[in-house]
C-alpha cells in the first residue's frame, strides 16, 4: 500500500505543470481587474459564483487534458484531422485576433503595475518583452515549465494581502454559498464577466498542447487529472482572496467602480504598504506570466492546426513559423502599449466579442471529439459525464452570448 501511494505521488509530481499552469494563468491582468471590480463595487455578494465557475472549469479542462493524454495530439490538430483545414483556419484566425488583444492587455498590466513605483512603461515594457522572448526562444520545455510553476507560487501574494486587509470572514463565508441574484444590469454584467474571464478558448488549446509536449500518456492520466482539478481549485482560491481584499479595503469604505487593477492596489494602501506592495507584485507577476503563456498558446494552436512544426523543445530552425508567430505577437503586443492614446479598454472589449463568438464553437468541437470512440477508445465520456459536460457547455454558451451582446453594446457606445 505504501509503495503504491508513493508511486502515485511520484507520478503526480512528474506530470504536474500543464493543468496547474493553465488554470493559474487564467488570473491574468484582465481577470484580476474583473475580480477586483466585483469586490470593490459589490463586496462579498459575488463570491457564490466561484463554486459553479470551478465546476465549469474542471469539466472543460479535464476533457482537454484527457484528449491530449489519450491521443497524443493537440486540440487544433484533432480539429484539422477530423473536420478539415478550412474550419481550422477560420478558428485559428479568430483565436489569433482575440489573443493578440489579450497580450496587449497583459503588457499594459506590466506597465501599470510598475508605474505605481514611478518606473516608465518605456523602460519596463521593452525589458519585459525581451525577457519573455528570451525565455521561450532560448529555453527548453522543462526549464520553461519550472519557471512557470515558480510564477504560479507567487500568486500567494493575493492570499497574504487579502488576510492583511482583515475582511469580514463570516460575511465572506456566508456569501460563498448563498447565491445572490439582482436585476441590476451592472451586477449581471459583472457575473457574466467573472465566468467569461475564467473559461477562455486559448486555455483549451494550450492545455492539450502542453500535455502532449510534456509526454503525459493515458497510463499517467489519473495523476494528470488530479493536477488539473488542483489547478482549477487553486485558481478559484486566488480569485476568492482578490474579491475579499477589495471588498474589505474598498467596498467597506465606499462601494465604487475601479478603472483598472492598479486602482485596486491603491485601494489597499490605507491598510499598510505591505498589502499594497503584495497586491502590486501579484499584478506584475500575473501580467508577465500571461504575456508569456498567451502568445505561446497561440503559436502552439496555429502551428498544430495548420500542420507546422511546433514546440519549445525545437530550435528556431526546426520550427520557424512557431517562433516567428510567437515573436510577432510579443512585439506587437508590447509595441502597441507604447503608442500614446491607444484605446486599450475598447481593444479588451473587442477581444471579449471575438472570444464570445469562438468559445461555444470550441466547446462543441471538444465534446464531439472526446466522444469519438475511434480516437478515445475506452476514455470516451461516460453518460453521466456527458450530461454534466453538455449542461456546462449550454450554460457557458448562454452566458457567453449574453456577454457578447453586452460587449457589443459597450463597444459601440
Amino acid at each position: 500500500m505504501f509503495k503504491r501511494t508513493r508511486y502515485h505521488i511520484a507520478v503526480f509530481f512528474a506530470v504536474i505543470g500543464p493543468g496547474f499552469i493553465t488554470a493559474m494563468v487564467d488570473n491574468d491582468a484582465g481577470g484580476i481587474f474583473t475580480y477586483s471590480q466585483a469586490g470593490a463595487k459589490y463586496g462579498y455578494l459575488p463570491l457564490w459564483t466561484l463554486l459553479p465557475i470551478t465546476v465549469l472549469l474542471v469539466v472543460t479542462q479535464e476533457m482537454c487534458s484527457r484528449m491530449g493524454a489519450v491521443t497524443g495530439k493537440g486540440l487544433s490538430d484533432l480539429i484539422r484531422e477530423e473536420y478539415g483545414l478550412r474550419t481550422t483556419f477560420f478558428m485559428m484566425a479568430a483565436l489569433v485576433a482575440a489573443n493578440l488583444t489579450n497580450v496587449m492587455a497583459n503588457f499594459a498590466g506590466v506597465a501599470s503595475s510598475l508605474e505605481l513605483f514611478g518606473i516608465s512603461r518605456y523602460i519596463t515594457v521593452p525589458l519585459a518583452a525581451t525577457a519573455v522572448w528570451l525565455l521561450i526562444v532560448k529555453g527548453t520545455y522543462d526549464r520553461v515549465e519550472k519557471i512557470f510553476l515558480f510564477a504560479t507560487a507567487l500568486y500567494v501574494c493575493y492570499i497574504i494581502s487579502g488576510v492583511m486587509v482583515k475582511p469580514d470572514w463570516k460575511e465572506a463565508a456566508i456569501y460563498s454559498v448563498r447565491p445572490v441574484v439582482m436585476l441590476d444590469p451592472g451586477y449581471i454584467t459583472m457575473l457574466i464577466g467573472m465566468v467569461g474571464t475564467s473559461v477562455a478558448p486559448w486555455m483549451q488549446f494550450y492545455l492539450q498542447a502542453a500535455v502532449v509536449e510534456k509526454g503525459v500518456s493515458a497510463k499517467d492520466y489519473a495523476e494528470s487529472r488530479i493536477e488539473v482539478i488542483v489547478g482549477c481549485i487553486a485558481m478559484s482560491v486566488i480569485a476568492f482572496f482578490i474579491i475579499v481584499a477589495c471588498a474589505g479595503a474598498i467596498h467597506s469604505v465606499r462601494p465604487r467602480d475601479i478603472t483598472d487593477a492598479t486602482d485596486a492596489a491603491l485601494g489597499l494602501k490605507p491598510f499598510g504598504n505591505a498589502a499594497y506592495l503584495l497586491f502590486s507584485a501579484g499584478l506584475f507577476n500575473a501580467s508577465i506570466f500571461a504575456a508569456c503563456i498567451l502568445p505561446l498558446s497561440t503559436s502552439y494552436t496555429v502551428c498544430e492546426g495548420l500542420g507546422f512544426e511546433s514546440g519549445v523543445n525545437r530550435s528556431f530552425r526546426e520550427a520557424p513559423i512557431f517562433y516567428w508567430l510567437f515573436t510577432g505577437l510579443v512585439a506587437i503586443g508590447a509595441g502597441v502599449i507604447l503608442i500614446p492614446g491607444i484605446p486599450l479598454v475598447k481593444m479588451i472589449l473587442a477581444s471579449q466579442v471575438i472570444n464570445g463568438i469562438l468559445l461555444p464553437v470550441v466547446l462543441i468541437f471538444m465534446i464531439m471529439l472526446v466522444n469519438k470512440q475511434r480516437l478515445m477508445k475506452k476514455w470516451v465520456n461516460s453518460s453521466f459525464y456527458n450530461a454534466v459536460a453538455w449542461i456546462a457547455i449550454i450554460f457557458l454558451i448562454g452566458l457567453t452570448l449574453a456577454l457578447l451582446v453586452i460587449s457589443i453594446r459597450d463597444f459601440m457606445a
